[in-house]
């Protein structure tokens, strides 16, 4: 797809290496895709004429992010969003990597599929886009997918995206069969009949908006039961998306006993509550759906303890009209996937002027802080901030 690369001499920068826990000034290498060498507290001897140098003024340098859950609407549904389009607004973003769900038309259940999308993304030069694979035939919750056939294939680990596996034998017979291949299952915990035709947190905001709710217990029940299951099989399992503060008592026992129990919390739970939704604002609507400040404030402490693990974007393109996280290692050697990144610019979010092709974001007009300047994938500069 593209001829070689030029080394890049990223110089100048305040270097992050989580691996190390190393935050100090630095620079770092690049040649032919990978991290050539690394230099902590010093700088470079003289570089060869070939190798172009970029002065980072100061801004911090990092591994750049993995994004486990991101949606597109390829195959199936393009108007939504390509995943070219995806992988550009990814990179904008810092993201380096994201793995795309299954719940696509049709679904990601046979290798086949899983060849398709890797075959797709190897044109398109931003983001590295992965694969997840179905756990279940066509998402449906009742007879398991060719999970073995799609990790060869390359899907990285298996799930049926928003849609809980109610079926406990069905859920048993996955993680025991994935387990024989040290295969992840990536679960919503979401009981289906108590959360049956809800839109808000179940309480007494949602109470005075008219909305039908949910229960945080309907995430709790279930996850209860995936413990049960995960312990009984030996299995590996992904929480896929934690949101209430009742959730994270069962999380901590089961990580407590061991149990190879891993949990994701997207940013829009650690960003929001559910007052945010306002006067009905449809593009504050998530699936989990936003809970109070209570559970905001219980998930940020979670993730700080490391009780939670991963952030995600839980990125679910849907048209106007319808409706991070863990790093890789910064030694000499790895990929060269990192982020150039000013912590203190100030930024305004403006929807129109997303990369994504959904313009919908519950972050639309709001003042953060922070902005990417640059991304590298595999050597090659994949994003450069504009001006």
């Amino acid at each position: 797809m593209n001829g070689p690369t030029p080394p890049l001499a990223l110089i100048n920068a305040r270097l992050l290496d989580p691996e190390s826990g190393y935050d100090g000034p630095g620079g770092v290498i690049v040649s032919e895709g990978v991290i050539a060498d690394v230099a902590k507290g010093r700088e470079f001897g003289k570089l060869s004429k070939d190798v172009r140098v970029v002065d980072c003024g100061g801004a911090m340098l990092a591994p750049g992010l993995i994004d486990l859950r991101v949606k597109t609407g390829e195959p199936g549904a393009e108007t939504k969003e390509t995943l070219a389009s995806a992988a550009r607004a990814a990179a904008a973003g810092g993201v380096t990597s994201f793995v795309v769900q299954p719940d696509t038309d049709p679904a990601v259940d046979d290798p086949s599929v899983v060849d398709f999308i890797l075959r797709r993304s190897r044109d398109i030069d931003a983001a590295r886009i992965l694969c997840a694979g179905a756990a279940t035939k066509g998402l449906k919750g009742e007879q398991m997918a060719e999970i073995g056939l799609m990790r060869e294939a390359g899907c990285v680990y298996v799930t049926d995206a928003d849609r809980p596996i109610v079926d406990s034998k069905v859920m048993q017979r996955i993680l025991t069969y994935a387990r024989g291949f040290d295969t992840l299952l990536a679960h919503r915990p979401m009981d289906p009949w108590l959360a049956k035709g809800g839109a808000a947190t179940g309480g007494e905001f949602a109470g005075r908006m008219g909305l039908p709710s949910i229960s945080p217990m309907a995430e709790r029940i279930m996850l209860e039961r995936d413990v049960a299951l995960l312990e009984a099989t030996g299995g590996r399992l992904l929480v896929d998306q934690v949101t209430s503060a009742q959730a994270l008592e069962t999380l901590a026992r089961a990580k407590q006993k061991g149990l190879r129990i891993h949990a994701s919390v997207s940013i829009n739970h650690l960003s929001f509550n559910e007052l945010d939704i306002g006067d009905y604002r449809s593009f504050a609507k998530v699936t989990p759906p936003l809970r109070g400040e209570d559970d905001r404030q219980a998930l940020i402490e979670a993730l700080a303890s490391g009780l939670i693990d991963i952030v995600v974007s839980a990125h679910a393109p849907a048209p106007a009209e319808d409706k991070r996280l863990p790093f890789d290692e910064a030694a000499p050697g790895a990929p060269a996937d990192l982020v150039l990144c000013d912590l203190d610019a100030p930024l305004i979010i403006d929807a129109g002027k997303l990369l994504s092709k959904s313009k919908n974001s519950p972050f639309d007009g709001r003042r953060l802080q922070g902005q990417v300047l640059m991304t590298i994938v595999d050597g090659r500069v994949v994003h450069r901030a504009e001006g």
